[in-house]
């Protein structure tokens, strides 16, 4: 985002100015994440929108470095200080006035032919969608190792409570509270008003199977990773070992959130 690497420099001199050692530095750096990766952070202090905010939980969760987000986007539901707000905050945070809290990951991995492809992390939602072809695909679900549906969709998402105000809530589904343990199911568009959202314990084993030949299908990770997904390969999802460790602004107010970023007051 336009602006952030002039904001990053601001936060890390009060940082500095507060007797806190602080760096700035770009997610994409492989550098970065090394050192991420090798503990040498207390906190990633991060500046941008929510897409920004999910490339950095996706590095900082498994290494469980706790995340600040600052607000330079425009909705920013997973960021908890806005860009007026952090030069209040900053001398509280030095001084311990915050409070640590854990967000639920997904473990997805995908098979085909009996033989996993691969494992990823998810923080937000995993989506198995039809392509460009305007028809919908068949995806046979099963929670616990039992029959739940066969959804005949555009598409169908897995999402966490923190990931609930994302694609999950443009979806129609419902928004959870983001320290909660569930997993939320959405279908897109379905075939039948008989479809409907479905919450289901954060303990679940959920796996979805393409029963629909010759299509254009595809996963999607976070909004970040497409990956195709073909005829009869199952995706598998269940709750990750590690979480995402937020830093949050004790006086932080989720609904206050809601309430203004969906325009409750209108």
């Amino acid at each position: 985002l336009s602006g952030a690497a002039d904001e990053a420099g601001r936060v890390a001199g009060q940082l500095t100015s507060l007797g806190v050692h602080a760096e700035t530095g770009y997610l994409f750096d492989e550098k970065v994440h090394r050192r991420v990766k090798d503990g040498d952070f207390d906190l990633m202090i991060t500046i941008g929108g929510d897409g920004t905010m999910l490339r950095a939980g996706h590095l900082c969760g498994p290494s469980k470095v706790p995340i600040l987000g600052i607000n330079l986007g425009r909705f920013g539901f997973l960021m908890e200080i806005q860009e007026d707000q952090w030069p209040a905050f900053l001398p509280r945070l030095v001084q311990g006035d915050y409070w640590l809290e854990k967000r639920m990951m997904l473990c997805t991995e995908q098979w085909r032919s009996g033989a996993i492809l691969g494992t990823w992390d998810v923080l937000n939602e995993v989506v198995v969608s039809r392509g460009q072809i305007i028809r919908p695909v068949h995806l046979e679900a099963y929670v616990d190792g039992r029959f739940l549906t066969t959804y005949v969709a555009d598409a169908l998402i897995a999402a966490t409570p923190t990931g609930s105000t994302a694609y999950n809530l443009s979806a129609g589904g419902p928004i959870v509270y983001p320290s909660l343990h569930c997993i939320i199911i959405t279908p897109i568009c379905p075939h039948s008003l008989t479809f409907r959202p479905l919450v289901v314990p954060d303990n679940a084993a959920i796996s979805v199977q393409l029963l629909t030949p010759h299509m254009d299908t595809y996963v999607t990770i976070d909004g970040q990773t497409a990956l195709p997904f073909n005829f009869e390969d199952v995706l598998s999802l269940k709750i990750h070992p590690k979480q995402l460790t937020m830093l949050v602004d004790p006086e932080w107010n989720y609904y206050k959130l809601l309430y203004d970023k969906l325009n409750w007051g209108l």
